[in-house]
């Protein structure tokens, strides 16, 4: 059943404390009106936006499903606003039997201006929920308003294929990864093809194959270099290989060798002009033995060659809704800001290696 929105609240010219007591005192009337009522308490998350794409950002939000915040506070951002107006909602999926729970999800907008941005640490505090882990995110950029708020976040979420330079995006992760944790959707796009490849070499008589990897090629959407880069630094990073910078073409590929304990790996990832989405289009993986797997973004999910030996029999399969979409990665960003991937962070560091 689609959310039903139970009780709204507006003013302008307000304050913060004045909009964190609309939210105790709606939140009150609703449980006061039926007792099964009770307000989700899992995450908050903050978003920083420009108020010119507020509607589209709004629109990706609604489409993460059962991953959405808790409380969601929207800052959204118009540089020549003096006043501060605010917009309340808290929502429910419909009114619950009795004996049944119903939780309710409240969303804050906020509008605000340059004049506010000097004590935005100060006006957020107040609207988020103490003891949650609290999620920020600021999809247009704005690195000096994030590190403003950095002291209420437990997690960052960041799309590194996103930032104009891959390079900056490496380092920008990188910074953030030293305060909080960081939640890359340019790294979950990578998730069907890192569990393949997982999935691949996991049968005992494979495992040993690892150590054998002789070549890596990937192709990638030309703006998504840092995905393919973090693809690389996560094998670099559990395989034990020996990374340094790659060589850059004037064609924008990049070449080079990772060390590892039996034999170095050529390397080589290059961009794919006609991938219309965001992340990886294919992956190539070669052993010394002469296995190889193939990977390549196809309609419905990754279409997976393999053979296990130089010349044999290849097998071919299609594995189906590997691709989740823009609204499935970003509601598995928010879900990642409840867990803890340990594997993400040597993988960056890896990548950061390899930069040119």
């Amino acid at each position: 059943m689609p959310a039903v929105s139970d009780a709204v609240w507006s003013a302008q010219g307000t304050t913060p404390d004045a909009i964190e007591a609309a939210l105790r005192g709606m939140l009150a009337e609703r449980h006061a009106e039926n007792g099964g009522f009770v307000p989700a308490r899992a995450l908050n998350m903050i978003a920083f936006v420009d108020r010119q794409w507020s509607g589209e950002i709004a629109n990706r939000l609604r489409g993460v499903g059962r991953y959405h915040a808790s409380r969601l506070v929207v800052l959204s951002y118009e540089p020549g606003r003096e006043r501060l107006d605010a917009l309340a909602t808290i929502s429910s999926d419909g009114d619950p039997r009795p004996g049944e729970l119903s939780l309710l999800r409240e969303m804050v907008v906020v509008e605000i201006g340059e004049r506010h941005l000097d004590d935005l640490y100060s006006l957020a505090d107040p609207l988020v929920v103490s003891d949650l882990p609290t999620l920020l995110w600021s999809p247009h950029g704005h690195r000096q308003v994030l590190r403003k708020l950095l002291g209420l976040a437990q997690a960052v979420l960041v799309d590194s294929v996103q930032e104009p330079v891959w390079r900056e995006a490496i380092e920008r992760a990188r910074f953030l990864s030293e305060h909080v944790y960081v939640v890359d959707l340019a790294w979950l796009r990578s998730t069907p093809w890192r569990e393949r490849i997982a999935t691949t070499f996991n049968p005992p008589e494979m495992r040993r194959e690892l150590g054998s990897i002789s070549q890596l090629s990937i192709r990638h959407h030309p703006d998504s270099t840092v995905a393919a880069m973090l693809l690389v630094g996560w094998l670099a990073s559990r395989l034990h290989w020996e990374v340094g910078p790659l060589l850059a073409t004037r064609e924008g590929v990049l070449t080079g060798r990772a060390g590892a304990h039996r034999q170095d790996i050529v390397v080589h990832l290059e961009g794919t002009p006609d991938l219309q989405v965001p992340g990886l289009a294919g992956l190539e993986l070669q052993t010394a033995s002469g296995r190889l797997l193939r990977l390549d973004r196809g309609p419905g999910g990754l279409h997976a060659y393999r053979t296990d030996a130089r010349g044999g029999e290849g097998r071919e399969w299609t594995i189906l809704g590997a691709s989740r979409g823009e609204a499935g990665i970003l509601g598995e960003g928010i879900r990642q800001a409840l867990l803890r991937d340990p594997t993400y962070a040597p993988a960056l560091a890896a990548a950061a290696r390899m930069s040119p």
